[in-house]
């Protein structure tokens, strides 16, 4: 059992309580300077773990977060954070004996974005488990417990971000207020972030840029002193987002100076400025707006987290992990596991999986078909081999076909190498390419430098975030100028967010469509063993994939009123939780004991696949979802031509309702229960339970 809180923190009052006033504000920063005559090395709390290791080197380069999500498998997600703690300390071991404690080289990882996927414009919502609350709360839960482990001491300390209202516009986010109602904030913004504390005791949270109501995140005493520290009792430290703290003076002119913000941010609780303002506090002590007292009590809780890690230990084992861990074999193949899992069959006309001795030619045309950081998405690693989706394919046929790679379009450009050419410049090569071909794969989408983080994405639309969900640049051209050829077409989407296709997906010669979100480093090997039928596709859509943003309220609006397909009367394209496969699964019957479901699911078809089996409730109550929600999901094997009973454990709060106070409270009478490997349809098979059974 991992060292307590509370015992942990008895050791970190004795080793701040031999520091002086000065030492304790050189603790605040997130950039901690070395306090030798107490043998105490200088430490940056900054690091990265969303998909991998990030930004220090070569590690093993999973699929992005929202990959990830797309599995629907927790235990997948948690074998996988394993991986990412372990190299994460197999690094920090080898960087500290060379005394290197640098950025990126910590062992405070700012992992995972729980963040709600709220619109789909939004650029980071790459990084987050998509737009279902319950999904994200599951996932987050996983990745948490892989990356702090259940020893004596913490692998490494998990950080739950961007605490709590955050999803965008990224253009604004610094000066930006986030305005929620309290059904909204305690319905779909908050559930997530509290599991994180009762399910995974996560170690750190950190604070958004953004205001909430009226206050900035990182000092809003709502959200942080009352909720997070008071109402949850939560006992690990918190830390700013980089420079928000500065925008509370600066941006949303909250206070008027950076001591009034440092004051502020030790009275409502953020322990640790990530920024270059905690010098302030000088200032602030000597104005009388903070007292040592309440620095005192935030460098304890920052080394808290210290003596949790066994940083000043002498029996802590995972000091003894070696660098040879990193990257290697076994936690490559576990990568290529991740992003066969990960990806998600839209579209099927009998088509795949391709029989591989009947190719003779394929071509493999588009901007995102060699394309590294199609692969990569944001927050990555450097992996030792990246295999695209060109060389992925060219390997899997290199003895009995001829696989040919054009470009075909820029991006997001009009000309693809040299403005001095005419635009489309490489389109003829793409025709000619398909021409040539039995089959031709279209790798197009987006990658990190179109969607991501202000200041990470440089592209034409400047944010990070999409101005529409259509293909940008010359992508549809290209698609269109290539079905004329007459060649079948298997459409291979990249991006972190939801895509439109404007009708494509209609055409008759587009006869499959696979969206492959970032994949990571064997993206490409994941996507040759899916077309040619080694594996089955099984990802689930972990958002809505809408057919334009007609109809989305403003990205600015952060009710969720008309959001998600939980309250969305929009059509759309692909709903959350679709995903075809090879298979021909039916769920046969099911039945209801004391919340314990039991489900029989058959595979009438001819392929080994895995599925995902969804439970989703409907509550006559006026205050319950317009739709529906999930509130339970399970992946799970069926080999083909058999039956499997799986029983799933529903939990008695999923059947509440927020009212609008923003109480999680019982109300209405029958619960609807829907059980499906999708939402809900005409066929789903329903079960309804009395209110009263279960409370």
């Amino acid at each position: 059992m991992t060292i307590t809180h509370k015992a942990a923190r008895e050791e970190a009052i004795k080793i701040v309580s031999q520091m002086t006033f000065a030492e304790k504000i050189s603790q605040i920063d997130f950039d901690a300077s070395a306090i030798e005559r107490l043998n105490i090395p200088h430490y940056n709390y900054w690091n990265e773990g969303l998909h991998g290791v990030a930004r220090a080197g070569v590690a093993t380069v999973f699929p992005q977060a929202i990959g990830l999500a797309a599995t629907f498998d927790t235990e997948l997600v948690k074998h996988i954070a394993e991986v990412i703690s372990i190299e994460g300390l197999a690094k920090y071991n080898a960087y500290t004996k060379h005394g290197d404690r640098d950025i990126y080289k910590g062992l405070t990882f700012w992992s995972p974005n729980i963040n709600l996927f709220r619109d789909p414009r939004w650029g980071r919502g790459q990084e987050t488990y998509g737009e279902d609350p319950f999904l994200t709360a599951q996932i987050g839960v996983a990745f948490i417990k892989g990356l702090q482990g259940e020893g004596k001491y913490l692998r490494l300390a998990a950080c739950a971000k961007h605490f709590a209202v955050h999803s965008g516009p990224e253009a604004d986010r610094h000066y930006f207020d986030a305005v929620v109602n309290p059904k909204d904030l305690n319905e779909f913004y908050l559930p997530q972030f509290k599991a994180a504390i009762e399910e995974a005791d996560v170690e750190s949270f950190m604070g958004a840029y953004n205001a909430i109501n009226g206050q900035p995140a990182c000092v809003n005493e709502e959200l942080i002193a009352k909720t997070l520290l008071g109402k949850w009792g939560f006992e690990g430290h918190v830390v700013s987002d980089y420079a928000a703290l500065e925008d509370v003076h600066e941006n949303h002119h909250y206070t008027q100076t950076a001591a009034e913000t440092m004051a502020l941010a030790m009275k409502i609780g953020t322990n640790l400025c990530a920024g270059k303002i905690s010098d302030a506090l000088f200032e602030a002590v000597g104005k009388g707006l903070v007292t040592e007292t309440e620095i005192t009590a935030s460098v304890v809780k920052l080394y808290t987290t210290h003596v949790r890690l066994g940083m000043f230990a002498e029996d802590n084992d995972y000091d003894t992990i070696p660098y040879e861990v990193n990257a290697s074999a076994e936690h490559e193949m576990l990568s290529l596991k991740a992003a066969e899992k990960s990806m998600v069959l839209l579209k099927n006309d009998n088509f795949l999986p391709l029989s591989q001795s009947e190719i003779k030619s394929v071509a493999v045309i588009g901007p995102t078909a060699r394309n590294i950081g199609a692969l990569e998405g944001n927050y990555a690693g450097t992996a030792n081999h990246y295999e695209t989706f060109v060389s992925g394919i060219q390997q899997a046929l290199s003895n009995q076909a001829r696989v040919t790679y054009a470009l075909g379009c820029h991006l997001y450009a009009d000309h693809a190498e040299s403005s001095l050419s005419r635009a489309n410049e490489r389109e003829s090569e793409a025709i000619i390419a398909a021409e040539h071909a039995d089959i031709a794969v279209l790798c197009v989408g987006l990658d990190s430098t179109i969607e991501g983080e202000q200041g990470d994405a440089g592209n034409v639309y400047g944010s990070g975030d999409k101005p529409s969900l259509s293909l940008p640049g010359q992508q549809k051209r290209l698609i269109e100028k290539v079905l004329e050829t007459g060649k079948p077409v298997i459409l291979v989407l990249t991006s972190g967010s939801a895509l439109s296709l404007e009708g494509l997906e209609k055409h008759t010669g587009v006869k499959a469509i696979i969206q492959a979100w970032y994949s990571g480093a064997h993206g490409g090997t994941a996507l040759a063993n899916i077309l040619l039928g080694k594996v089955s596709p099984s990802g689930k859509l972990p958002v809505t994939f809408c057919k334009d943003t007609q109809g989305l309220p403003d990205f600015s609006d952060y009710s969720m009123a008309e959001r998600t397909y939980q309250n969305t009367q929009l059509e759309v394209l692909y709903p959350f939780g679709y995903g075809l496969t090879y298979g021909h699964a039916e769920i046969k019957t099911l039945q209801l004991d004391d919340l314990t479901l039991s489900v029989i699911a058959e595979n009438k078809g001819d392929y080994d696949i895995e599925e995902v089996i969804q439970v989703y409730v409907k509550i006559n109550s006026e205050f319950a979802p317009k739709n529906h929600k999930l509130i339970a999901f399970k992946r799970i094997a069926l080999p083909k031509n058999e039956t499997v009973t799986v029983k799933i454990e529903l939990k008695p709060d999923t059947f509440k309702v927020v009212n609008a106070k923003g109480d999680w409270v019982v109300d209405g009478s029958i619960a609807k229960l829907l059980i499906d490997f999708g939402q809900p349809h005409a066929e789903t098979l329903v079960e309804e339970v009395s209110l009263n059974q279960i409370f």
